[in-house]
């Protein structure tokens, strides 16, 4: 049976309407996974269902995240929030990881996976950090900006299978500090945080890059999706 993957979805407030990059449900279907996206929902019994429906899930790329989740006030560079995608990530986040299912979760995910555990973020890298490399690249959305060191024994690291990989990258927020519980698998040279995970999981992943872009050409990008959606399979036995 093929393992069902629930992904998260942007808000697109003029429309009023839902929308999800292509890549991410072709790299689960690559992967062979079944996407299924998520509209928001933030009732319990609808969460708890979401949760016992699917086999893992993937916290997407997207806006920015209010910053009264981890006790702060706005900075002027904070962009457009989504509190009904905060509240339901988190919700959902913290199910998925209690019932020992899988999360992947990609650049504002990573961050949004951090902040339901208790950890905070850098609202805006470029005005609350010094020295840092570029991290809204200006290439194609494939192309390989910059390098990241990742960590020995970590789920990253095996999936990998070396110590340094390039990436691409689209954020100006970060994860600044990681819950109990978690630790960081990967950094950029600036020391910027560009990979973390629960220590001791099967896979809870977050990434701060953005793979789905990269599944076509990149093999790591692949076999991170692959690990993701083979562990994903393992509870499709419980549905």
């Amino acid at each position: 049976m093929k393992p069902a993957i629930g992904i998260t979805l942007s808000m697109r407030r003029k429309e009023n309407s839902l929308t999800l990059s292509r890549d991410n449900a072709d790299a689960v279907l690559a992967a062979g996974g079944i996407p299924l996206l998520l509209p928001y929902a933030t009732d319990e019994d609808i969460l708890d269902e979401m949760t016992k429906q699917i086999d893992g899930l993937l916290l997407t790329g997207g806006g920015d995240i209010d910053p009264s989740l981890f006790g702060e006030e706005p900075l002027p560079a904070l962009g457009e929030v989504e509190p009904e995608r905060d509240r339901m990530e988190m919700g959902l986040a913290r199910r998925m990881v209690k019932a020992g299912k899988p999360v992947l979760a990609i650049c504002r995910g990573c961050q949004i996976l951090c902040i339901a555990f208790g950890g905070d973020m850098y609202q805006d890298l470029y005005s609350q950090r010094k020295d840092l490399i570029q991290h809204v690249q200006r290439g194609s959305r494939e192309y390989l900006s910059h390098g990241i060191q990742i960590r020995e024994g970590t789920i990253l690291s095996q999936i990998a299978g070396v110590e340094r990989i390039r990436v691409n990258s689209y954020h100006h927020q970060a994860v600044r500090r990681l819950p109990e519980g978690f630790i960081i698998s990967a950094t950029a040279p600036d020391g910027v945080t560009e990979a973390f995970e629960e220590d001791g999981s099967a896979f809870v992943v977050g990434v701060q890059w953005h793979p789905e872009n990269l599944f076509r050409t990149d093999a790591v990008s692949r076999r991170l999706f692959g690990a993701f959606v083979d562990h994903a399979r393992k509870k499709t036995a419980t549905r």
